[in-house]
């Protein structure tokens, strides 16, 4: 005769701030158990009546052992305080590691933001991003270039979320700073494969971002002051213990210093990040977070650039049972990119903004089995560009370019279930919808081809439009339909040791026009429609992860392709262009590769290092037979294929004043296509180009330094303050950003000039918490 079941649930706070902790293990030695509080800080797991000792243990927290008589449904909440002498140590950790040998869960990497202040970054701003790309199977474009490229993909393949609302640009200032204010951030997680059917719309990666709710106990501030960029968060209780804001802002001012060296130019970013969150009773919580940013760039009086990300999130979390959490979220989110040609006399403005409606549930049917399912429905609307005159006396006539419009909707269901003590799984599917809607000019082509080939000169063509239609947006010009099916399984060798194997195929149906290796602001988004294909993509990976004493190993091999690349033919015009499609054709891409991460996790010592092979290609043959394709239709290097990608880093703990940090890293050069020869016409000096991406940059490797001194030591105290001394580069390598190619006007040769962005920056920062 079975024994009856009772549920434990509850949800974890810090004890200083009342802050909702995310990822807390919830651990019953004893059943060899346990599970984790999702990302608002909420658990629950159902036993066989009993009586057992359960621990709460999360990284930089006291743990916190709990004696429970589980004979009834009980309800524990508790707040964990700030690390001083861990309960039981070594078992605990132990415990809890082998909780993470057991889940289904692979290609999944979290940083805290305290692991995050701790790595030495350029210009000393503590950056999210540059701290992603120190990890295994993340590279980025180099010094100066903007997003981050994951296993293989394109920065725009990147699902950016924060707060569960949709960034569609992930830096300031062109790369050199990611938009992420550290204080303001709790937790974050990147997927970068097996990603849980809850998530959709781009076919590389997730990156999950909360930001903090805001102090429940106290007024607080935390802030630091550098050399060329400050900030300032500010957090309290509206009400105590049930009602917190969050308010914090960040700003550069380098720009201010241009004038004393005459220097007209200005280039400078500002960002904030606001939060409400309020306690309705025990069983419902609501939450109102925003984020805004802008970046301004002027060179003199010819050119003013300002572009940035809006969001807003109404969230609703609703507890129907102990066994059933919800979340309710209503998503504003507008990317701006505005452009002004003095010497021109005119404006440029484009942008995407999408509303999104998200409902999710997660029931904890009991200790072994955990589903989530929920539905989202996104409505966009997409401005390619707007050019108004800005004078009476300009050339330039005003002219809108099209809007488009979409609606994307999905709904999905996932189980993570303990089939036997050593095999879990996770298995999901969703089912994802786009509707390309009416819009008021859309062209017809004869055969529905807007790209023509020319078989005497070898050149793809603008194909002219036969017809232009309008319709309303109501009206359906183009939908599509996909299956998207998820699976995780883990299989537990020892106590310490397992083997996971992963797969999931990823819809994205809007796509990043631009010809460049990484996202520039004037970049612009089109969506999916009768001449353009979703993206498609289907990856597999195998893993093997092992726990030490004060380390964990992991080794993960993957396996990537997506179908509908887009690839731009050659001589492609892709800036102000009312009908993109006419250059556009559908390709394919691969990427593949092997990824090792070692890191130490314990002791006043800890880091990794992480290395990745792998590589990255794409191809688009032709349509026809008698069609060359793109590249003679041969599989090319994609601009982010990087073959070799080394990382460490460290900080070491020296005592309570001292701490340091280091961090190396070393990649691949870029590809590029460089002219491999020459020919004179009519005067005129002609360069002829070799296979697209077939050449490289030199390769890229710098170090970095830091040192943290806290003046008074870490005992309590009302103000805690701090300085931070980094280097960036100490070598002083001049890493190549880009090639440009002329000829020398003094010996009338040849040349090749590199452009290099950084070499060794010192910096300071002061950074402050009250």
């Amino acid at each position: 005769m079975s024994q009856e079941k009772f549920t434990l649930s509850g949800t974890v706070e810090e004890a200083d701030t009342g802050e909702t902790l995310i990822g807390v293990n919830i651990l019953i030695p004893s059943l060899n158990t346990g599970t984790v509080t999702n990302e608002y800080g909420y658990y629950s797991i159902s036993l066989t009546e009993g009586t057992y000792e359960v621990f709460y243990r999360s990284l930089g927290f006291a743990t916190q052992k709990r004696t429970i008589d589980l004979s009834r449904d009980q309800t524990i909440n508790l707040s964990l305080e700030s690390d001083t002498e861990a309960l039981d140590e070594v078992l605990i950790t132990a415990d809890a590691e082998r909780l993470n040998i057991k889940k289904p869960e692979m290609s999944v990497n979290r940083l805290s933001s305290n692991t995050i202040k701790k790595i030495p970054v350029v210009l000393g701003e503590k950056d999210v991003i540059k701290s992603l790309k120190l990890l295994p199977g993340v590279t980025g474009g180099g010094e100066g270039a903007s997003g981050f490229n994951v296993r293989g993909g394109a920065a725009d393949q990147n699902l950016i979320l924060l707060d569960e609302a949709t960034l569609f640009s992930s830096d300031h200032l062109f790369g050199f700073f990611s938009v992420f204010n550290p204080d303001a951030i709790k937790d974050l997680t990147l997927y970068k494969g097996g990603i849980p059917a809850r998530y959709g719309g781009r076919v590389s990666s997730v990156l999950d971002i909360y930001q903090k709710d805001g102090n429940k106990q106290r007024f607080g501030a935390t802030g630091g002051i550098g050399l060329v960029a400050s900030r300032l968060l500010l957090e309290g209780p509206i009400k105590k213990d049930t009602a917190s804001f969050l308010i914090g802002g960040r700003s550069s001012y380098a720009h201010l210093f241009l004038p004393l060296f005459d220097n007209d130019n200005v280039a400078y970013f500002y960002d904030l990040n606001t939060k409400v969150s309020y306690t309705l009773n025990e069983r419902n919580k609501l939450f109102l977070s925003g984020y805004f940013g802008r970046d301004k760039f002027d060179i003199a009086d010819s050119f003013s650039n300002l572009y940035g990300n809006t969001t807003l999130n109404l969230r609703w979390n609703h507890l129907y049972s102990d066994k059933l959490f919800s979340n309710l979220s209503l998503i504003f989110s507008d990317y701006y990119y505005g452009l002004e040609l003095s010497f021109v006399e005119f404006d440029f403005d484009s942008g995407i903004r999408n509303f999104n409606v998200k409902y999710d549930l997660t029931h904890f049917l009991s200790e072994k089995v955990e589903m989530r399912y929920g539905l989202n429905s996104i409505y966009y609307k997409f401005n390619p560009g707007d050019i108004r005159p800005t004078t009476e006396s300009s050339g330039i006539n005003p002219f809108k370019l099209t809007d488009k419009y979409a609606f994307e909707n999905a709904v999905y269901a996932e189980a993570e279930i303990e089939l036997t003590p050593k095999l879990s799984v996770q298995a999901g599917l969703r089912l994802s919808t786009f509707n390309r809607l009416g819009q008021d000019e859309f062209y017809l082509y004869e055969n529905d081809n807007p790209v023509t080939y020319d078989s005497n000169l070898d050149i793809y063509q603008k194909a002219t439009p036969i017809d232009t239609i309008s319709q309303s947006r109501s009206e359906t010009i183009e939908a599509f339909a996909n299956l998207e099916p998820r699976l995780g399984i883990a299989y537990q060798l020892s106590d310490d040791a397992s083997i996971k194997a992963s797969y999931n195929r990823m819809a994205q149906y809007i796509h990043l026009i631009s010809n460049t290796s990484a996202p520039t602001p004037f970049d612009v988004y089109a969506p999916s429609g009768k001449y353009i294909e979703p993206q498609l993509a289907d990856q597999v990976a195998l893993g093997y992860f092992r726990n030490f004493e004060d380390f964990s190993f992991s080794a993960e091999t993957f396996y990537k392709t997506v179908q509908n690349r887009l690839d731009y033919v050659d001589d492609a015009d892709l800036i102000a262009n009312n009908a993109i499609e006419q250059i556009l054709l559908n390709g394919e891409a691969r990427a593949y590769g092997l990824e090792l991460l070692l890191r130490k996790t314990q002791g006043k010592l800890q880091g990794w290092i992480a290395y990745t092979l792998s590589k990255s290609e794409q191809r688009t043959p032709g349509r026809t037979p008698e069609e060359i394709g793109i590249n003679n239709g041969e599989w090319y290097n994609s601009p982010w294929d990087k073959t070799h990608d080394i990382s460490i880093t460290a900080q070491y703990e020296w005592n309570d004043r001292w701490s340091f940090g280091a961090n190396f890293v070393y990649q691949t050069g870029r590809p590029e296509t460089f002219p491999s020869a020459q020919y004179v016409f009519n005067e005129l000096t002609v360069p002829v180009y070799g296979p697209r991406n077939s050449e490289r940059l030199s390769s890229y490797h710098h170090l970095d330094v830091s040192a943290t001194w806290n003046p008074k030591g870490k005992e309590d105290k009302a103000w805690e303050g701090e300085w931070v001394f980094s280097i960036y580069n100490v070598y002083n390598r001049m890493n190549a950003a880009s090639y440009s190619f002329g000829r020398n006007t003094d010996n009338g040769q040849n040349e090749a000039t590199r452009l290099s962005i950084f070499g060794i920056i010192p910096s300071v920062t002061y950074n402050f918490k009250f």
